[in-house]
Parts: structure tokens; C-alpha cells; sequence
């Protein structure tokens, strides 16, 4: 049964939704990635493994809240379903130093990866479905930003740890 209305009372819709920030009327996508940045500042001083476990934790339970929030709204990948782009976003920031410039540029390669999907990552989009499928590939955009957020910190263009 789909409703086609959102309901945040419903824990499924609430963290789909990205906490209400995907029902912003413009660009929600980019809205919506800003709800990673409590959870990135609240574990980017805890050791990488455990980064890496946080990151599989939110991506699984993405795949849930995101497959059962399009079901409920009966679109596949509505535009206000933004859990995936909590879930690129946090990859994308996995193991950098918490400043300003790397908080902005991991935001601007992630939303540059999830928008234009290159290659294999608009492979994902069009061929899975489901949560799986809203998920996919923004996790890939997520891993994309995280080497290159990585290589630029690497050759020294931003401030490491």
C-alpha cells in the first residue's frame, strides 16, 4: 500500500528522509547530506576500523529505510529520500582530518560524483532496484570522493591528520 505522504513520526521515513532535510523544496539532495555531519563529527576521532564498521552499519540500514520509505511513497528513488547521501557523504569523510577545507571539498566531490555519475557508478543507479538500489550508488560516489578526498590530502593540497 503506498500513501504517497511523509510521515516522520515513522523511523523508517524520519532517518529516509535525512531527519526532514529531504523534504527541503530545493536541491534536497544536497540538503539532506548535510544530516551526515553529526555523525561525521561524532566519529571521525574514533579509529579507522571503526569508522569503516559506522559507515557498513548506516549503508545496511539505509538500504531498509530507504527501500521501505519508497515503498510506502510508491517512487523508487523519490528526490526527498537523502539516507543515501548520509551514507556517500560519511564515506567520503572516512579517515580525514575535521577542518573546514576538507569538510568542503569532500562535500563538493561527493555532490559532483552523486550528480553526475560517471561510469560505473550510473551503472548502479540504472540497474539496481530497491533499497539496494537508492543505496548503490551513492556509496560507490562515496568511495570515488573518499580517494580522491584521500590523494589530495596525500600530495599535501589539504591538511591531513
Amino acid at each position: 500500500m503506498t500513501s504517497n505522504t511523509f510521515n516522520l513520526r515513522r523511523g523508517h521515513q524520519f532517518f529516509g528522509l535525512g531527519f526532514g532535510l529531504g523534504l527541503s523544496p530545493k536541491a534536497p539532495g544536497t540538503v539532506g547530506t548535510f544530516a551526515a555531519l553529526p555523525f561525521i563529527f561524532m566519529t571521525m576521532s574514533y579509529p579507522l576500523w571503526l569508522q569503516l564498521v559506522f559507515a557498513l552499519v548506516i549503508s545496511v540500514f539505509g538500504i531498509w529505510a530507504c527501500g521501505k520509505t519508497a515503498d510506502d511513497l510508491g517512487v523508487h528513488d523519490h528526490p526527498a529520500i537523502v539516507w543515501d547521501e548520509v551514507a556517500g557523504f560519511y564515506i567520503t569523510m572516512i579517515g580525514a582530518a575535521l577542518n573546514w577545507q576538507t569538510l568542503l571539498v569532500g562535500f563538493l566531490l561527493f555532490r559532483f560524483f552523486d550528480i553526475a555519475k560517471p561510469g560505473p557508478i550510473r551503472m548502479l543507479d540504472k540497474r539496481l532496484h530497491g533499497g539496494l538500489g537508492i543505496m548503490a550508488d551513492d556509496i560507490l560516489a562515496g568511495i570515488c570522493s573518499l580517494i580522491c578526498l584521500q590523494a589530495l590530502i596525500k600530495v599535501g593540497y589539504l591538511p591531513g591528520l
